[in-house]
């Protein structure tokens, strides 16, 4: 597992701003003290959007404005691979994804191009990173969220939210949120995440919000078994939706016995049992997640 570069970045660009809603976004977060420095869309250059200057390319912004730390990419699903190469060929090292649908043979390019020269990928269809009142790098509601001490990783920015508003009102407040993004296949994971929220000093305890449909999460407990520091809880999400059913006759069983042509749906069993195996707490629901993080933190407090 290859370890990730991140660092709170100070000067932050957005590629695909003239797009539906981004203006919106650009926005919200510049209120919240987020350093954007340029936009990029191109045919567009030399105008505003929210009071943020457009550049058609990437490398036009940085000879007129000076280095770039991180960009957060809006353009159109099929645009990305361009765009995210456009980033990384200037220069810049840490790459949000926030469009979703992106081609998974471009995902395939990217990753390989972003583990060639040490980029930080996030997503595609991330809603980003969000440090409660220091920045916000993303699409998150805001709102939910204040500054503390438990870190929060997820698929995505609603599960997130519903998690710090059960927090909130425990008085727990969050370190640290990241959203992974809600492709199937993504840059960075739970493995290479866990490792920064160890590392982080504001971040006392962790909640990973998982689901029972992709190996990552399992990957994720067999990293914490062996290297974790810090108390984590999981909340496995969807637990309790209902399951789809495949209806099969006998010919159809014992063709697919042969050819294994009809994928079967992992369980949730799966998931829960690696992740008590790393002797990790499930919450079952955001709610119970106060009382799993008290009891963990008031140790954590007495050592």
């Amino acid at each position: 597992m290859k370890k990730i570069n991140w660092k709170q970045p100070n000067r932050v660009i957005l590629q695909g701003i003239a797009e539906p809603m981004v203006s919106h976004y650009a926005a919200r977060m510049k209120a919240y003290g987020t350093a954007i420095v340029a936009g990029i869309s191109a045919g567009q250059g030399g105008g505003e959007i929210e009071q943020i200057p457009v550049f058609d390319l990437v490398e036009d912004a940085i000879e007129q404005l000076g280095e770039v730390e991180a960009t957060l990419i809006f353009d159109p699903p099929y645009q990305v691979l361009d765009a995210a190469l456009e980033a990384i060929a200037a220069g810049i090292r840490q790459v949000i994804v926030l469009s979703a649908g992106v081609p998974p043979l471009d995902v395939a390019q990217l990753l390989s191009h972003a583990q060639k020269t040490n980029t930080l990928l996030l997503g595609p269809g991330s809603n980003g990173i969000f440090i409660p009142d220091r920045v916000c790098l993303g699409t998150f509601n805001t709102p939910c969220y204040k500054a503390g001490s438990v870190g929060i990783v997820g698929r995505s920015s609603h599960m997130c939210d519903e998690v710090a508003l059960a927090l909130n009102r425990a008085g727990i407040g969050q370190s640290l949120v990241v959203s992974l993004g809600r492709d199937r296949i993504v840059g960075s994971g739970f493995q290479q995440w866990l490792p920064i929220l160890e590392a982080d000093d504001t971040t006392k305890a962790i909640v990973l919000i998982v689901k029972s449909d992709n190996a990552q999460e399992e990957a994720a407990a067999y990293y914490l078994n062996s290297q974790r520091t810090k108390p984590v809880i999981a909340y496995l999400a969807g637990l309790r939706a209902p399951r789809e059913k495949i209806f099969l006759n006998a010919a159809t069983i014992i063709a697919n016995q042969l050819s294994y042509s009809v994928a079967f749906t992992k369980t949730e069993r799966q998931t829960v049992t690696a992740f008590k195996e790393a002797g990790i707490e499930m919450a079952k629901k955001p709610s119970e997640l106060p009382k799993f993080l008290n009891k963990v933190l008031s140790k954590t407090e007495k050592k």
